[in-house]
C-alpha cells in the first residue's frame, strides 16, 4: 500500500471491540478451548497475565502498524518504500494474530484504540518528513522498545509454566524476532545518523505511549466503565 491510502489502513475501533465480543452460540457454557496442542485452555490459564500481555501486544502491534502506514505516506514512492512496506506487512500478521486471541481469550482492546491510530500515523509520517533516516531511527527505537516487553513476557510465562505456554510462547518469540530484524533494518539504513537525541526522543515517546503507561487499569470510576481496561 502505497502513499496516502495508509491512513485508511487501520480498522474502526468497533469493529475491534466488537469482534472481541463475538462469540459462538453456546460458547459460554462450553468454554473449555484448547490452544491447539498444548495444554493451555481457556479454563486452566492464568487471565489475569494473559489478558494483559495480549492487550498489551495488541496495542503495540496497531500502533506499529499505524507508525509504518505514516512512513508509507511519506516515503512509499522513494526506495524506502520496498524496506518500510515488508515490515509493515510482517506487523500487519502479528495484528492479525492478537486480533484472534483476543477473541480466543474474551480480551477487550484498550480504549485508547483512537488516541493510537491517530498518534502512531502522526509519529510514522513525522519521523519519515525528516528523511529516510529519521524513519530508520523511530524504527529502531520502536522495536527496540517492542523486543525487550517481549522478553519480558516470555520470562514471565516461561517461570509460570512453559509448557503450557508453549504455544503462546512460540507466537511471542517469533513475533520478538521479526521486531529485532526490523530494528537491525533500521541500523543498516543509516538510523544512527540522526543523531542521540532524536533516538532518545522516539524512544521515551514510544516506551512511555504504548508500552509502559498501565491506564485507566487503576482508575476507578466508581467501579464502572474503565475498571476493565488497561494499556
Amino acid at each position: 500500500m502505497i502513499g496516502c491510502a495508509g491512513a485508511a489502513a487501520a480498522p474502526p475501533l468497533w469493529r475491534l471491540s466488537s469482534a472481541a465480543r463475538r462469540f459462538p452460540s453456546g460458547y459460554a457454557r462450553n468454554a473449555s478451548i484448547r490452544f491447539c496442542n498444548t495444554g493451555m485452555t481457556y479454563k486452566n490459564i492464568n487471565h489475569a497475565t494473559v489478558d494483559r500481555i495480549i492487550r498489551v501486544d495488541h496495542a503495540g502491534e496497531y500502533g506499529a502498524n499505524r507508525i509504518y502506514a505514516g512512513q508509507m505516506a511519506v516515503l512509499g514512492r522513494t526506495s524506502m518504500g520496498p524496506v518500510i512496506q515488508k515490515m509493515w506487512d510482517q506487523e500487519k500478521a502479528h495484528l492479525k494474530k492478537f486480533n484472534e486471541l483476543m477473541v480466543t481469550f474474551r480480551v477487550r482492546p484498550t480504549i485508547l484504540m483512537p488516541f493510537w491510530n491517530v498518534m502512531g500515523f502522526a509519529l510514522g509520517a513525522g519521523t519519515a518528513l525528516l528523511g529516510k533516516e529519521g524513519a530508520m531511527a523511530c524504527t529502531v527505537a520502536v522495536e527496540e522498545s517492542i523486543a525487550h516487553h517481549y522478553n519480558n513476557q516470555i520470562r514471565t510465562l516461561m517461570e509460570e509454566d512453559a509448557e503450557k505456554y508453549e504455544e503462546l510462547l512460540q507466537t511471542i518469540k517469533k513475533f520478538r524476532d521479526e521486531e529485532l530484524e526490523h530494528h537491525d533494518t533500521g541500523l543498516d539504513h543509516n538510523a544512527e545518523l540522526v543523531g542521540t537525541c532524536y533516538l532518545l526522543f522516539a524512544f521515551g515517546v514510544l516506551t512511555a505511549a504504548i508500552w509502559k503507561i498501565k491506564f485507566p487499569e487503576k482508575l476507578d470510576l466508581k467501579g464502572k466503565i474503565l475498571k476493565h481496561y488497561s494499556l
